[in-house]
């Protein structure tokens, strides 16, 4: 049987073995020898059954501390302004599906918002509601310290807000902004806010097969100050080897999503990793990927250790 929620997690994190910094997170994305890297999409809010622990709400600090229990080494959330201001917590533009709510996140206050409660898991009418609340952007960032990097996917145009807090709390060695380029955009590092935390920049394509891709990565790797990683859209398998050689060049890390199908067609997503990880995670780290962002967390860190004691 599951542990509940906190009191569950909060046992296991007290006889796990020591985790590393943050710091040391960022420190390896950043090392062409530093190993594979798994980021938790919203969160470790599936179920870890090797671990003995339930599912969680997405996007909640229960699947932050689950992250830590399970030694995930980034957990991916996204960012919303509310009605009055807040920066909140939520993918959606929405809390329908994951909370016990009904509204706009920009049409509700934070008291309303910290009101709901949200469901288990990915959410959806039929997923039990829990005790679990939003939480602020502040209060994931205090509750992230010293245990694990964020990645902040900004929803709405608040950059230079959710910014502005990252660097109130003095976490800008434990984050990473995530942002989006074009063909035809001028390197982000230049500009702010993008100059004064660590970001990850996604290429916006115009093209079904991708090919423009190298050309965003090399545009965004110019000057000084440099994208921390470079996380890929949607392309086809056959576009991904032109897209390594650029990235291996220039020596900036590779970030593919595995979820649902996978954003590398053809190759497949956490459902077949999850049976037959060579098939997915394998032949992307044999092609050099180094980042993953997964749902199902407790299977890519399992693969992690196994291919790390094969090449000893």
């Amino acid at each position: 049987m599951y542990r509940p929620l906190l009191a569950g997690l909060a046992a296991c994190l007290a006889c796990s073995t020591a985790h590393a910094a943050p710091g040391d997170a960022l420190r390896r994305l950043a090392d062409p020898d530093g190993g594979l890297i798994v980021i938790a999409h919203r969160g470790c809010h599936e179920a870890a059954p090797r671990h003995g622990l339930a599912a969680t709400p997405e996007n909640s600090r229960a699947a932050l501390l689950q992250c830590v229990a399970l030694g995930a080494d980034v957990m991916e959330t996204d960012v919303h302004r509310s009605r009055d201001g807040a920066l909140v917590i939520v993918h959606d533009d929405s809390v329908e599906r994951t909370t016990n709510g009904t509204g706009k996140v920009a049409d509700l206050t934070l008291a309303q918002l910290k009101a709901l409660r949200l469901r288990q898991d990915e959410g959806g009418a039929a997923a039990a509601i829990t005790t679990e609340a939003m939480p602020t952007l502040d209060e994931l960032l205090a509750l992230a310290e010293g245990r694990i990097v964020l990645n902040l996917d900004v929803k709405d145009a608040i950059y230079g807000e959710v910014v502005d807090a990252v660097r109130r709390a003095g976490a800008e060695d434990r984050v990473i902004v995530k942002t989006f380029a074009g063909a035809a955009s001028v390197p982000l590092a230049a500009i702010p806010p993008y100059d004064r935390v660590p970001f990850a920049v996604i290429p916006i394509t115009g093209d079904p097969a991708a090919a423009d891709v190298p050309q965003v990565i090399a545009t965004q790797m110019q000057g000084r100050i440099k994208p921390i990683a470079i996380e890929l859209p949607v392309l086809p398998v056959t576009t991904l080897p032109a897209v390594m050689t650029r990235a291996r060049a220039l020596g900036v890390p590779i970030w593919i999503n595995t979820l649902f199908k996978g954003f590398v067609t053809g190759m497949g997503g956490d459902p077949e990793a999850r049976h037959d990880p060579e098939s997915v995670w394998g032949q992307l780290a044999d092609q050099g990927v180094r980042v993953f962002q997964t749902d199902a967390v407790e299977d890519p860190l399992r693969y992690r250790a196994t291919r790390a004691h094969r090449a000893r």
